[in-house]
């Protein structure tokens, strides 16, 4: 008997540290995360967190947070843009995978060869000041064109008079270089003098580099990591160079092909190639 009542005080005394642990375990994974902190390198002037996404959970992109793009939406490009589909679109291990795959998509009685996809905030966050931060890897490949950009939430002026802010483009032939770029109606590239600026970069398509934005009454900064590599300044003309007093919208998408992406041919058989965003961060 004596011994009965001894294994069964030991059985609890493990039973309570066991569940100590446990609830210490989960107490500091889930409870005890800070939220993260601005970027260095920047202003130091958004300091409060104001939307964001982790990606810290598995599957389709969070629907409280990101809609699509649908079909072949600009540029001649050679991909069909789907809607909610995993093998396009998928939040895996803590990153969202953008994934442009040659795989004869098959939708209603039509068939589309490639399939992209292109994750977009309208209609769920939209912003028109603040610091806007994205770490993201590329993918390099003869015809990939991915990007980080922002459209307004009122196009009916058409582009580009209604503006455009582009945190972050890349193209496969031009495998070492990042670009930043602004169009508006009195700059941009189908007038041959949009402003931005490209900057040399050894790996953006093997290390995750941090790309963003800080918009200001008067300007737009843009980074790359924690250096300010571009501004674009707010010239006092009115909308024809400065529509960005109205909220815009995130556009996360992988192109192929298409006027710039596919401007030195496409490699098809490189197919399938992702786009990596580790994490979307808005600060105000």
């Amino acid at each position: 008997m004596k011994n009965a009542t001894l294994l069964t005080g030991l059985f609890f005394v493990f039973a309570t540290i066991f569940v100590a642990i446990i609830s210490s375990v989960i107490s500091s994974s889930v409870f005890s995360a800070e939220p993260p902190k601005p970027f260095s390198g920047g202003s130091e002037k958004f300091t409060k967190l104001v939307w964001f996404d982790e990606f810290d959970r598995n599957g389709l992109p969070n629907p409280e947070k990101w809609g699509y793009e649908t079909g072949y939406v600009r540029n001649n490009e050679k991909q069909y843009y789907t809607n909610a589909r995993l093998e396009n679109a998928e939040v895996k291990d803590g990153f969202l995978i953008v994934t442009a795959r040659k795989d004869d998509f098959k939708n209603g009685d039509k068939t589309y060869p490639i399939t992209s996809a292109s994750v977009i905030s309208k209609g769920k966050g939209f912003w028109n000041r603040g610091r806007i931060e994205v770490s993201a890897k590329v993918p390099k490949s003869l015809g990939t064109w991915p990007a980080v950009w922002m459209l307004p939430e009122n196009q009916k002026t058409g582009w580009p008079k209604c503006g455009e802010i582009d945190i972050l483009e890349h193209v496969g032939f031009d495998p070492q270089k990042v670009h930043f770029n602004v169009h508006v109606d009195k700059y941009n590239h189908t007038k041959k003098n949009n402003k931005g600026k490209s900057v040399v970069c050894p790996d953006p398509d093997t290390k995750f580099h941090v790309y963003a934005v800080e918009w200001f009454d008067d300007r737009i900064d843009f980074y790359f990591d924690a250096e300010k590599v571009f501004s674009y300044t707010n010239e006092g003309e009115g909308e024809t160079s400065w529509p960005f007093d109205k909220p815009f919208y995130l556009i996360l998408n992988l192109a192929f092909g298409g006027g710039w992406g596919g401007a030195k041919g496409i490699d098809e058989s490189s197919l399938p190639q992702q786009f990596q965003i580790d994490y979307v961060r808005v600060w105000q």
